[in-house]
């Protein structure tokens, strides 16, 4: 039997912008990918603190250092600059290797590692 499992998670990270005009996708600083073992094109969930949304869409590498968390395309009807974000993956797994399984999980300050 799978499951899914939490795989990775950025925790309280700030919208820095959101562009309507755009396909769609979340714009993520790649320090942030990286530590939090995110990779680009990704799907991930959005759940936003501020108002209580949630959708699905997929990772755009930022630049690195950058601190960007960007909201495009119809998404950004769902979150505006200076809300708080948290950023979840998940995996499928076996259900035995799930009991061992420890996610990545990040808490940047101000949309950067500390």
């Amino acid at each position: 039997m799978f499951i899914e499992v939490l795989k990775s998670k950025i925790h309280r990270v700030t919208v820095t912008e959101a562009n309507l005009d755009y396909i769609g996708s979340i714009t993520i600083d790649a320090e942030l990918l990286d530590a939090a073992n995110m990779i680009e094109n990704e799907r991930v969930d959005i759940y936003n603190i501020t108002n209580g949304e949630r959708f699905s869409t997929y990772i755009i590498k930022g630049e690195a250092g950058s601190g960007i968390i960007g909201i495009n395309g119809a998404a950004a009807h769902k979150a505006h600059v200076g809300d708080l974000l948290i950023i979840a993956s998940y995996a499928s797994m076996d259900f035995e290797e799930a009991k061992q399984w420890h996610p990545s999980v990040i808490f940047p300050k101000d949309n950067h590692l500390r």
